[in-house]
């Protein structure tokens, strides 16, 4: 018995079982058997096929046209024909009585079961395989935001302390994307077309030989996409426009960038200086090859290096977007390796929900938030962190001349080298400049009392955290 290649495109370390079924080697052809099958049922309906003819097309023999693999077609195509489909015609062929076979592709053109069935694999593969995955991490990321939302964390632009924020809103920002690139990828799943128009778009065969006038109202095309729930593009070449499944492809690209910002931004808060998020760590796992005690931040660099492999994927798609007249064959060998990019991203949904054998927890919710490293941090910046709201308040207050640059000149210098916060500084000048006295005093007592307490200016994050979580248990809801 012959065992079936089933190796997904791409190295041959990351193979997200999830994706077998649609993009496994020999379950290529599946859905080309698919388009012919609806084809030579439609021409049957129409009475082109004679009625004990299309008979023979039986569930058996239905399945074995299916399951032709694709290395048989390959070799076919090696040995015989030079040409895919005309070798998958002549391997289905095999599958059928002859009365039957002679049926086989005709009024199509390679690209009506090719681009068809490719549109049919991407659709099932995001909502039989990604949706229910990103539906699962939706909800565990949710979560792990309400629980964090309240966790005083110091916010970074530039690589630099900035602004008090929680962790459950630097989490917030990520699942906010995650779920507008889900919403794009819904959108542009279910604007995916097929095409049954022949070898230039124009139906000249269809119209020509009469299938046409035979199909009455409803279209020959928009009968056989109609059996696989597809709808025809407006217009096309021998191809599908690209755009279709472009912008599909470039709503899944978006949400491997939202999985690489996740692993960028936790692998650089794992650095032993800022220690502030940590991996889970097996026991069995070892760090180094050397360094016994090491502990590595793999998942979250592998996160990041599959955005690098998504990214240079789509690259590939976009140099689809144009081709000769109306095809050349320049773009077709690309084209077999999009799926890549549903297989990258449904691998960093797996590395996300990967759940271990002793807590049955997933990555996400094993994952550590070091709240006391997190306000350890947060302190060693709280002597200048409030320079925004001190500014500000003084500007309001009357202070004459540019209050950012007397903060940023005066008082900063004076807090770095001392350890002081700002308005600790200020407060000691003003008991030499009366005009500054004043100004000070004119800052309403509640401002006042907030600049010697950097931990409540927060603004809305833990409010803003809880609605993106909220936002998402009720997106996952609808």
């Amino acid at each position: 018995m012959t065992t079936s290649n089933l190796f997904l495109p791409g190295n041959l370390r990351y193979q997200p079982k999830e994706m077998v079924k649609y993009f496994g080697y020999d379950n290529l052809y599946r859905t080309v058997g698919e388009v012919e099958i609806a084809s030579l049922q439609v021409l049957g309906e129409i009475g082109v096929i004679p009625p004990e003819k299309i008979a023979l097309l039986n569930p058996e023999v239905v399945e074995a046209i299916l399951s032709i693999p694709t290395t048989v077609i390959d070799k076919t195509e090696r040995e015989v024909t030079k040409h895919d489909i005309q070798a998958w015609r002549v391997e289905a062929r095999k599958c059928v009585d002859p009365r039957l076979g002679r049926w086989l592709h005709v009024i199509l053109t390679s690209y009506d079961p090719l681009d068809t069935g490719r549109a049919l694999q991407f659709v099932r593969a995001y909502k039989e395989s990604l949706i229910p995955s990103l539906r699962e991490l939706i909800l565990v990321l949710a979560d792990v935001v309400r629980n964090n939302s309240d966790v005083l964390q110091i916010g970074r632009t530039h690589g630099q302390s900035a602004l008090p924020i929680t962790a459950g809103f630097w989490l917030a920002t990520i699942l906010s994307r995650i779920l507008f690139s889900t919403q794009e990828a819904d959108r542009h799943c279910q604007q995916m077309v097929g095409k049954i128009s022949g070898a230039v778009g124009a139906y000249n065969a269809q119209v020509g030989l009469g299938i046409s006038e035979r199909c009455g109202d409803t279209p020959f095309e928009n009968r056989v996409l109609a059996k696989l729930g597809l709808k025809p593009a407006r217009i096309s070449t021998q191809i599908l426009p690209p755009e279709y499944l472009t912008n599909f492809l470039h709503a899944i690209h978006l949400l491997s960038a939202c999985f690489g910002q996740f692993g960028r931004d936790c692998r650089n808060l794992t650095r032993s200086e800022i220690a502030e998020i940590s991996e889970p760590f097996s026991v069995t796992q070892a760090g180094s090859s050397t360094m016994a005690a090491k502990r590595n931040p793999i998942s979250f660099e592998g996160l990041e290096g599959d955005w690098l492999r998504v990214k240079c994927a789509y690259h590939l798609v976009q140099e689809g977007l144009i081709s000769d007249h109306q095809r050349d064959l320049v773009g077709s060998r690309g084209a077999r390796d999009f799926p890549i990019i549903l297989i990258i991203v449904q691998g960093q949904l797996d590395v996300l929900l990967r759940k271990d054998k002793q807590t049955n927890l997933p990555f996400l919710k094993r994952m550590q938030i070091d709240e006391e490293s997190c306000r350890r941090n947060f302190q060693r910046a709280e002597s200048i962190v409030l320079g925004e709201p001190l500014y500000i308040a003084m500007q309001i207050a009357g202070f004459d001349g540019d209050a950012h640059g007397f903060v940023n000149h005066a008082l900063t210098p004076v807090s770095l080298e001392t350890g002081k916060t700002l308005v600790e500084v200020l407060e000691e000048m003003i008991q030499e400049d009366p005009g500054l006295e004043e100004i000070y005093l004119n800052i309403p007592p509640e401002i006042r009392y907030l600049l010697h307490h950097p931990e409540q200016y927060t603004g809305l994050a833990s409010a803003k955290a809880n609605e993106i979580a909220d936002l998402a248990v009720a997106q996952m809801s609808g």
